[in-house]
Parts: structure tokens; sequence; C-alpha cells
């Protein structure tokens, strides 16, 4: 068998390749060889083929062929062509000659009527809708005359055939006899119909169907038409597309379609009909392929680039590339003013930038291949910037930034003011000149174009269109699309010196690869161990000279993908399956030395008593294949000697020596009885020669005896050896009989293969390729006058073993298996010396050996595998004469590792019968999914272990029950995938099942470490969670006092304790203890409940003063503040003669106010109601009296009385307090200040002004001063200063803030 590391390479230059015939015509195979002598033969299922009336062969100097005279059916099959080891296979198709004319036939008419045979279409099929039967199998169908064709449905059968699947039907040779192929699609859900994908060739029409019956449904269905994933086409209903919807009350059904009118190259993409009716819900996907117009004219590149626009208008509207370029699979609706994606991608990713926020931009630029994050940012930063005002020669710049792809155009415009202006385009600051094909400039009326044609990384830059001293910039991006891997790398094995090749094909023509080893990059050294070629889209890494520091993984890696392929490299050892053997003959006989290696391109010498023989007439030198032979003829006594064949380039020999055996003739008297001179004559044990299946069979019995005797052959069953099972052990007895003159008298067997031949003193025994059924026990007997001898021979034959069964996975590991099989079932009549392994990827064709040496044992691990891939493995049985065939491949396996063991087994709780136990997940899953965790536990000092459960769990925490008390157990954890188990995480050591008592401790959550402020009639619900062990007992106070189970519910368990009042009061207010007791240790904490209502009104409401248009009122606080304070009142005024309320002051914080702007001549009466958290007060405070502003003519004589002088310097009421935070959340810095008139404030840091920090709010309401600092960071903290200043003074206050990092436990809000 060839090595499986080295590549078959085929004996035919050309081969037959699967021919489609007619019946009645003949059918031509040619092929061609690349030895102009190779013999060929031609085969039909499996049986040779020779020239007859039906088949003519011919051969020409390497040219052969066959031809099959006037086809029938019956010559319709597998067929191959064979020339030494290279098998070609083919085959002969028949079709009738209508079938062809049929496909071959044009079609006149645009709007054919259907086939006679064909089923009539349904009433509400479009009758104007059927498509025209193609021109040709490869053309697309015309467009339609009288209306827009419909989408193929399945009801629908009256539509023109499709030109492919109608090409390949018509190649069916069953086609006719099975009839017409039901393509329905199985209807469910709400459907009855559904749209199905379909072709349409540019400018033209087509209708999609979708039928919904409602006759079930409750309410009627609503139908959305979405492309791709997102885009709803409702709104792009217009000129291109029409949505409609048809109901038939007969049948109730909905009919809804979607018209495309004349079809554009953008419109293809994936569809989606989604249909709604209140609870149900249904979808059905199709496609839609736009094929490019057959026109003759010459594609218009810039119609591509015209810019759309709703009244049509080429100058309005935004650059519509889509036309051209391939859709994009993003999910986010691009902007109207978007960077213009020459991929025709519908997504702006730049528009997608600006709106985001910035933890967005690493996740969304490397969503879109976007590798300069630092120039993103720059340009962004300029993309923000505030708009500047519109240019006086620019009527319209351009946008902000353009995206193309690598190898393709674009086409930047400008519309300006004047027709007549001249332009100036910039690259980087540089003037563009125009050179080639490159860089096109065109001027068409007030627009300006510039054209970039094949563009490349160097075109990415910032592009300036300048007329006189204004200019209008942009970005240009060039994206590199991905380069994808088309064929992967393949396993490699290979010998010692030599030549590893290494060969994948990407997507991209010159695309740059990366090699690697290992994971080490390769690159060409100085010794020139690597080499690199690329070949187009083919990529080539060779390695010269390969040695044993050469195995390893080599990768080959592009920016859109890898792939991986294992080279193993082997000493050179040739195996010698047939050695040379010592021979005796006599002269004129012929010697034959023959022997075996396992290289059949190794070459080699023969040599005589030291001395090269050459070849002559008598001596003839061979090699076929494996096989080396030397054959001399008409022996001599000078041929005698010691004969050796040396390999060439291997350090070892094979000697034999040929022995000269000289026939003295003595006289013998006549009437000599016959005798056979063996050692195994008469009695004597009987003697075995064993002989290699396909070998000759020759012996050689000489005899004597006067006269000459007669030869008797037989064969019987004395003796035989071992048959394989099932094969036929009885065999009738054969005979052979020669004469005295040595011809052959009988000869009892038809196959041929045996001659039996007398001469002068000798009788030989001759079998031509000797088979199994050869075997047994072979007697000669000689007669003659004078009397009789006999002896018998017995024959064995040897052959090569049967293929063993079909080996079995055992166990799979990360990079190895575990492989057994059974011995075959007949071991060639040698016993099984070892056996050989193979295994390959299940998506290769390519065998690699695992092992040289014969394993001996019926069990194997492969190694050296990659975890993920799927691999098949199959077995060869080698015995001293050879290895056998292959067995059947194993079934597909994957090497997946078993995962790592759990990480962080300890005990979480215990009590005297129970344990809780906990851990993580494994550090390391492998490429199979975890199946689940299983728990076992033991007694210590043995190792029997129970499960703690049937089956697996998926969580990391489980409690075992029923465990004895006192008893000191072990426990384990073992995480299981389809690899198995996994080593198993155990506890440091037993555990004794015993409850441990635990010191009572109370977690006060965070929300109850300050004052807990609740509404009256509000619920109020506190859970408590502690800890300790045993059951720890529990009491609540308040005040001191025990709690009342009237006043609240108390609930306990074993870990927290819950405090619950249905309807809070006020008398709930107080401070409520816990106390947790086990033992003599205790644990206590407070909690405090305010429970808060609305306040009372206000007291002693009055009128001070009224003068002018003005009133002065006064009143003290409510005597019921509601348990919390008054934030503020209301103040309302009404006139008395309409008694209609308004408010004067909302929120205000003193107790006396001035009430102006009131109207002269109307009395008025005033309330007011007091503010606290819970709200405004049920009742207002009114005042007694009215008052009555004066009407002018009234001379108001004031008292006499010196001003009083009202300003006051400012004064900090309340100062600021020093403050200590933790990063990240925020904070407010809050002091109160009075002063007349209103000062002015200003806040610093570190004595700096921050007025203008965006970072700072600054909030003054009612003389309260607020700082509010946003997400502080440890620079933020310092000295923090509040100054007030106004005509009277100045005043200043400050404190001192500490910013603190986040704590390591706790998480950044």
């Amino acid at each position: 068998m060839p090595e499986p590391a080295k590549k078959t390479v085929s004996a035919f230059t050309k081969k037959p390749k699967t021919y489609i015939g007619v019946l009645g015509v003949a059918a031509i195979f040619e092929a061609e060889t690349e030895k102009p002598d190779a013999k060929v033969r031609w085969q039909k299922d499996g049986k040779d083929l020779a020239t007859s009336d039906k088949y003519e062969i011919k051969a020409e100097t390497g040219k052969h062929s066959l031809t099959i005279k006037d086809v029938a059916m019956e010559d319709a099959g597998g067929y191959c062509v064979i020339a030494a080891a290279s098998k070609v296979k083919f085959e002969l198709k028949i079709k009738e000659p209508e079938v062809l004319k049929k496909v071959a036939a044009p079609a006149p008419d645009p709007a054919p009527a259907p086939a006679a045979d064909a089923a009539p279409p349904p009433a509400d099929a479009p009758a104007d809708g059927a498509a025209p039967e193609p021109a040709a199998p490869t053309e697309a169908p015309a467009a339609p005359e009288s209306g827009p064709p419909t989408a193929p449905a399945p009801e629908t059968n009256g539509h023109g055939p499709d030109p492919i699947t109608d090409r390949h039907q018509s190649l069916d040779p069953n086609a006719e006899r099975r009839g017409s192929v039901d393509t329905r699609q199985d209807l469910t859900g709400l459907f009855t119909e559904k749209p199905q994908s379909a072709d349409v060739t540019v400018g033209e029409n087509i209708t999609f169907v979708a039928k919904v019956n409602a006759a079930s449904l409750l309410k009627k269905p609503t139908v959305k038409w979405i492309k791709g994933k997102w885009m709803d086409l409702a709104s792009k209903s217009g000129k291109h597309l029409q949505l409609k919807e048809l109901y038939d009350r007969n049948t109730k059904v909905y009919t809804f379609e979607m018209q495309v009118i004349a079809a554009k190259p953008s419109f293809a993409g994936s569809y989606r009909c989604e249909v709604t009716s209140r609870d149900k819900f249904d979808s059905c996907n199709f496609d839609l392929t736009v094929h490019e117009a057959r026109a003759a004219e010459e594609f218009d590149i810039r119609a591509a680039f015209r810019r759309t626009s709703v009244d049509g208008s080429e100058e309005a509207g935004e650059l519509d590339f889509s036309s051209i370029l391939k859709k994009s699979s993003s999910f986010v609706k691009a902007s109207p003013r978007a960077v213009q994606n020459v991929k025709g991608s519908d997504t702006d990713v730049w528009d997608i930038l600006l709106k985001a926020a910035p933890t967005e931009y690493e996740k969304i630029a490397f969503q879109y291949g976007i590798t300069d994050l630092r120039g993103m940012l720059k340009r962004l930063k300029k993309m923000k910037k505030p708009e500047e005002k519109k240019s006086a020669a620019f009527l319209r710049g351009m946008d902000p930034a353009y995206q193309v792809e690598k190898g393709h155009k674009i086409k930047l415009a400008v519309e300006v003011a004047d027709p007549n202006a001249e332009v100036k385009w910039l690259k980087n600051g540089q003037p563009i000149q125009q050179s080639g094909s490159k860089y096109i400039f065109e001027s068409v009326g007030n627009m300006r174009y510039l054209t970039i044609n094949h563009c490349s990384l160097a075109d990415d830059a910032a592009y300036t269109c300048l007329i006189g001293e204004e200019k209008t910039v942009t970005e240009l991006f060039v994206k590199e699309p991905p380069v994808t891997i088309l064929q992967n790398l393949e396993d490699q094995m290979a010998m010692k010196g030599e030549r590893v090749e290494f060969m994948c094909e990407v997507s991209e023509e010159g695309a740059t690869v990366k090699w690697e080893k290992d994971g080490v990059e390769l690159t060409r050294d100085e010794s020139f161990k690597y080499r690199f070629k690329k070949d187009g889209h083919k990529h080539y890494l060779i390695i010269n000279e390969a040695t044993k520091e050469d195995c390893g993984n080599y990768r080959v890696k592009t920016n859109g993908g890898e792939s991986v392929a294992e080279l193993m490299v082997q000493e050179k050892e040739l195996e010698v399956y047939q050695s040379i053997a010592d021979l005796t003959v006599k002269a004129k006989d012929q010697a034959v030395f023959k022997c075996e290696v396992s290289d059949e391109n190794v070459k080699g010498t023969w040599f005589r008593n030291g001395v090269e023989v050459q070849a002559d007439e008598r001596t003839h030198i061979t090699h076929i294949g494996r096989n080396h032979k030397l054959t001399i003829d008409d022996v001599k006594p000078e041929d005698e000697g010691d004969y050796t064949f040396v390999p060439e380039g291997y350090a070892f020999n094979l000697s034999a020596k040929l022995n000269f055996l000289e026939v003295k003739i003595d006289y013998v008297p006549r009437q000599d009885p016959p005798k056979i001179h063996l050692d195994t004559c008469g009695r004597v044990p009987e003697s075995t020669i064993v002989v290699v299946a396909g070998n000759k069979l020759r012996l050689d019995v000489p005899i004597t005896g006067d006269p000459a005797p007669t030869v008797v052959w037989t064969k019987g069953e004395k003796g035989r050896a071992r048959k394989p099972e099932g094969e036929d052990t009885e065999d009738s007895v054969r005979t052979w009989t020669t004469g005295k003159n040595g011809e052959v008298i009988t000869e009892a067997t038809s196959d041929g293969r045996v001659h039996v031949e007398s001469t002068k003193g000798h009788c030989i025994f001759t079998i031509e390729g000797a088979e199994r059924q050869d075997e047994g026990v072979y007697s000669v007997i000689v007669r003659n006058p004078a009397g009789e001898d006999q002896a018998d021979i017995t024959v064995k034959v040897v052959d090569v073993p049967d293929p063993p069964q079909t080996p079995r996975i055992l166990s799979v590991g990360e990079d190895s298996c575990v492989v057994q099989w059974d011995p075959p079932l007949f071991d060639g009549g040698s016993p099984v010396t070892g056996y050989v392994l193979e295994r390959k990827k299940k998506k290769s064709y390519r065998w690699m050996r695992l092992n040289f040496d014969p394993h001996k044992d019926t069990t194997y691990t492969a190694r050296r595998m990659i975890e993920g891939m799927a691999y098949e493995i199959r077995v060869y049985a080698v015995n001293a004469i050879g290895m056998s065939r292959h067995s059947m491949p194993s079934q597909p396996f994957v090497p997946v590792a078993p995962t790592s063991e759990p990480l962080g087994l300890c005990v979480d709780d215990i009590s005297d019968t129970t344990i809780s136990l906990k851990w993580k997940a494994p550090d390391r899953l492998g490429s199979a999914e975890l199946d689940g965790y299983g728990v076992e536990y033991c007694k210590e000092g043995t190792d029997e272990w129970i499960p703690a459960f049937e089956g697996l769990t998926e969580r990391t925490s489980v409690t075992i029950r029923d465990l004895p008390t006192g008893e000191r157990m072990q426990f384990r954890v073992r995480a299981y995938n389809l690899a198995g188990p996994s080593s198993p995480a155990s506890l440091a050591q037993p555990v004794t099942i015993r409850e441990i008592m635990q010191r009572p401790k109370i977690w006060i959550p965070r929300h109850l470490r300050q004052t807990l402020v609740k509404k009256v009639g509000e619920t109020v619900n506190l859970v408590i969670p502690f800890q300790g062990k045993p059951r720890p007992k529990v009491t609540w106070t308040k005040d001191g006092e025990p709690l009342e189970p009237k006043q609240a519910s108390i609930r306990n368990s074993d870990v927290d304790t819950i405090l619950f009042i249905r309807r809070s009061e006020r008398k709930d207010s107080g401070k409520y203890e816990i106390k947790l007791e086990i033992e003599n240790v205790e644990d206590k904490a407070d909690i405090t409940i305010q429970i808060v209502d609305l306040p009372g009104p206000p007291l002693n409401v009055k009128i001070c003063e009224v003068w002018g248009f003005n009133v002065a009122l006064e009143w003290k606080p409510p005597k019921d503040n509601g348990n919390c304070d008054i934030s503020g009142y209301t103040i309302q005024k009404a006139d008395k003669k309409t008694m209609e309320w308004y408010n004067v002051y909302d929120g205000y914080r003193r107790t006396n106010c001035v009430v102006s702007d009131l109207i002269m001549g109307n009395e008025y009466v005033f309330r007011i109601y007091a503010i606290n958290m819970v709200g405004s007060s049920l009742d207002p405070c009114a005042t007694k009296d009215s008052a009555f502003i004066q009407k002018t003519g009234f001379v108001y004589k004031p008292p006499s009385y010196k001003e009083h002088d009202f300003s006051e310097a400012p004064k900090f009421t309340h100062p600021l307090v020093n403050r200590s935070v933790i990063t990240g959340y925020n904070v407010t810095l809050s002091c109160a200040v009075r002063g007349i008139p209103k000062p002015k404030i200003t806040w610093y840091k570190n004595k700096m002004d921050i007025s203008n920090e965006a970072k700072y709010r600054m909030f003054s309401k009612q003389g309260v001063l607020t700082l509010e600092i946003r997400k502080p960071c440890p620079f933020d903290g310092g000295v923090y200063m509040c100054k007030a200043v106004n005509a009277s003074g100045e005043d200043v206050v400050e404190c001192k803030l500490e910013v603190r990092p986040l704590p390591k436990d706790e998480p950044k809000k």
C-alpha cells in the first residue's frame, strides 16, 4: 500500500466526464495517459469491456477512446477507465430527443399558454402574470408585455418555468416518469399562501402575494412587509413600491400584494412578510434577486451616483451609491445625511458614532471594522463642531465624511453659486493633478465633480474643494474588505528530507497573509528554510527539506479568518516484506531471487560475490512496484555464489546463496522399481511447503525407476490448513497424471493454472498464482511394471489478513482518543503481527498514518488532534505476508477535553443531618458545553463514593440531606461534559455532620441605617437578615418597651426577621431595637422609623399694614408640623366680590410677606396653607379682617418717620460642612445666606473660580445655595469656598471635600 503521506499522482492527463447521450446516437468518451505505452482498461458496472458490435475501443500513443454505438436505455449507468493504479469513474445518462428540443427551443411568445397536460391555474391567479419561457437555458426571462409577473406561489402553476429549474429538470432522465415535482411549501400558521423567492431583471416589475384565511380569526389580520432585519416597507411606498390589500367575502381570504415597479439592483436582498391578528403571529422569508439587463449599451457609472430626490431632480437629495454596491447586513437604520458607504449599506457608521455615548465608541468601531481609534476620535471631534455659516461660493458642500471599499471608486460633488467659477481640489492640503484615469474632474452647470477610481489605502485622506478663500472639506475613509479563506490547509505527513507544501486559497487576489508555526510567525530566514509563494488567490508555504524539528501546527492568518493544519515528519525506514532465499538448482534450470520492500520508489543493486551483476541474455533484473527480481536462465556452475541485494540509500542488504547441483548419471539396472527421493517418503511425517498467495507453487520431486514410471498427482483433504469462517471446507479430490514421456495424460481441473510435467529423473507440479483454495495435501504416486511409490506433500497458502472490524471510539480527550477494534476474521494463514492506524478530518480526503511500527494490541491511543475538529479512524492488519485492506472508518468523533475541576468547593451550611455545599464553575470548559455537576460523598476511611442525587445538577450549590449525625464525611464535586467527568474537587479535610454554633450577627441593610421615613397609611415591611446557629431568639422592642402584637406583626426564620405594619400611624414612629440571643451571646441593632403626615394650618394670620397697592401679612407656624419640618407656605388672595382664590406665593419659606399689585378699589381677604414633605395642609388659616385698597383721590399722609435702611451685608446663616465622599457618586455642598440687596454668589475651588465649569451645577433658592459636583474623582477633592457680595459688604464660607477611591468589593454605579 502506498504511503498515505505521499500525494497520489494520476496516470491520466485527460479524464472522461459524465455525458448525456441521446437515444440512437453514438456516445464517445476520451482519455489521455501520461505514459504513451500505458495499458488502459474500460469497465461498465465493474466488468471489463472489449471491442464488439456495441463497443469500439481505440488506443494511439497515449490517447484512448471508448465509443458506444447506437445508445439505448440499457447503456445508461456507471463506467470507469483504469490505468496502472489510477481509476476514473464517469456516467452515461440517456435523454430522449424531444426533451432536449424542449430545452433548446426558443419561446416566441412572451406569455405562452400552459402545456396541455398541466393543471389549469386557479381562478384567483393573475392571467397576465405568466413569465415567458426562456430562449436558452442560460438566458434570463424576457419582460412581459401585458403586466408584471407574479412571484411563484404554491397553488399557481400557470406561470412560465424558471430557467434554472427547467434546465435541471430537463436533464433528469426520470423526469418524464416521475411527473411534475410538487414544490409547494408546508403551510403552517396563518398563511394559506406564502410569498416565494423570485428573480427579476432591472427595470421590470414583479409582484409578491401572501394570502391569509380569516375564517378562524377574531380580528382583521395586519401585514408588514420588511426588507432585511428592520426596514418597514410601508414608509417606502411610492414610485417603485406599491402595497395592496384585497378581501374576498365569499372565501373570507385576505390577499396582500407587494408590487415592485421598475426594479433596481438595490432592491435585491432578503425580505420578510409578517402577519399579526390579536395574539396570533406568523412570518415568512423570501429573497428577491435582481439581474442586470442584457442591453448592448455600455453601463453608465455616473447614473449610479445621481442624487435621489422626491421631485425627481438630479441636483437634489442625497448621493445614492446603492445601485452598484453590495448590500450590508447591518441592523441600524442610516441617517438621510450620512457617510456615503460605497458598499451600498443602509448604515451610516459616523451618524451612529455621533449619536452614541463615548463609552460605546470601541464597540461600534469593532463592529464596523474601524481599527484606527485615535484617528476616529479626531475626526469625530471635527465633525461635532458647530456648523459654519453657509458659504456664498457654495450652494451645497460635501458631506463631512465618505466611505468606500478598497478597489471601488467614488464621486465627490459640490454645487457652486457661480456656474463659471473655477474650483481647485486638494488632497491633504496638496493640489490634485489630473493624471490618467485615477482622478477625473467634471464640470456640469453649477456642479463640480471629482471622481477617484480604484481607491486604495493611499486615498484615505482629507479632500478640499477651494474657490478663492472659501472651501468645503470632507474625509474619505477607504475600508479594506476582510480577506476570507476559501480553501483550508490540509494536514501533511512527509518523510525526512522531503519537500512539503501547504496551500490555501483566499478571497482577495494578492492579499497579505501571515504564516505561523506553533504560534510563532514564520519569516524568510538566512537558510531559506521556508519559501512563501503567491499565485493569484492561492498562497503557498514551502519547506524545502523537512526535518523532525518541522513537526507542529502551521497556521495561516488573514484579517478575516485563519486555518490550521498539522505536519508530521517521519524518519525513512525501509521495511522488508519478503527477503531473498537460498536456492539450489541444477544445470539448465532457472534461478530466481525475489524480494519485496515497503517503498516502491527505492531502487537497488544486485551483487554476486561482491561484484555488481550486469544484465545480459541469461541474467534479467526487474523492478516492478515494491518487488525486485533477479532471474538467471540456464544456470551454469560459474553462477554459484553469494548474491546480495543492496537498496539504494539504505545501510543494509539482503543476502542469499545459490548452490549448483551436479547431476551424476549412474547405471540403473532395468526393471528398477520406482522411487521418490524425498525425506518424507513412506511413513515419515509429512512435509509442509508454505507459499504466498499470488506466487507460483512449484513442486519438483526427484524420482527414479526403470522403465520410466507414470506419475499421478492427487489432492485430498488430509491435514488441510485452517480456512476462514464461512468458506467452503469441502473439496473434491483432484488428479493429474503424466505419461512416461512427460506428456499430461489427464488433468482434472479446468482453470488452466495447474501444469504437470515429467522429465528424466524429475516430476514437476506447478500452480500459477496460488490461491487459498490451493491449500491441502498433495500426493504423488509413481508406478512402473516393477512397482510403485507414494509421498504426501502438505501445501499451505498464506496471504495478507482480512481487514479488521470497524473500530470503536472508547473515549476522547483534549487532543486524543482511545480506539478499539476486533481482529480480522481470517489472519491469512499467518499470525497477525500488529496493526497500522490512519486518521483524517471528516471533511478531508487525506488519510494520515498514526504509527509506522505495527501496534500489537487492539486498543490504541491516538494523539495530536485538534480539539473541536471531527475525525475518523481506520485500521490495517499486518502479518508476515503484508498489510490487509483498510477497515471501515469509525463513526466520526470530536476530541473534547474534560473540563478543569470546579473551583472553591466549600461548606456553606451544616446541621445535624444536612450539609450545604457551594462551588464555582471550572476555569476551562473546553469546546463542549458543560452538562452539569455530580456530587459524591463517602465516610472517612472508606473508598465507597455514593452519589448525593441521581443525574446531574446545573446549579453551583447543593444541599445534601439525611446524613448520619456525628459521622465524619468527605465530599467531592466533578464537572461533566461530552468527554466525561473532570478531576474531582474535594474538601481539604473530612467534615463532621454536626451543627456548629455561630455567633449571632445582625446585618442591617444600608437603607435602614438612616431614619426610615413613611407616610401615614403606608405599609412598613422591614426584612432584617442575620446569622447565628443554632437558631437565635429574636426580640423586638420600641423605645425600650416590648412591641405589642396589635401594633406590628413579627415573623422570624432561620436567616432573617420581618417587622410588618399594614397601615402605619403617627404613633408608630420611634426607635426600634432588635436583639438576637444564642445562649449567653447576643447582638443588638437599632432602626429609627419616622411616620409623617400632613401639617396643620398656620396660626394667627393677620394683616399688618396696607399701603398703596400692597398688603403686609404675618402668621405663625402651625401647631402640628406633621412630624417633619415645614418646607414652606402657600399664600392665596381673593376679592370679596367674587371670592375666587388665586395663588400669590407657593413654597414661601418665611412667616411674613408682602402682597403687591392689588387692584385699586377692591377689598381682599387672604389665607395661607402650610407645606411639608407630605403635602399641603388640609385646612388653611384665613385673615379675620379684609384689606381695602383706596381709590385715587384720597390723599394718604403717611406719618413722618425716618425711613428705615433695610440694606444688610451678606451673612451666611448656615455654613458649609466638610464632606468625605466615594468616587463616582454625585455630591452636593449646601449653605444659607441672607443679605439686602440680594448678594452675588461665586463658588471657588482651591481659590479658582468654577462658575463656568460644566462639571458643576449651582442652585440658589430662597437663600439656600447648593453646589452639585457630578461623579467626582479623586482630583475633585480640595477646599471649596462660597463668596457672597453686595453693596453693603461680603462674606465667605468654605469647607473641605475628600474624594475616596471606590472600595474593591463595591461595583461602581
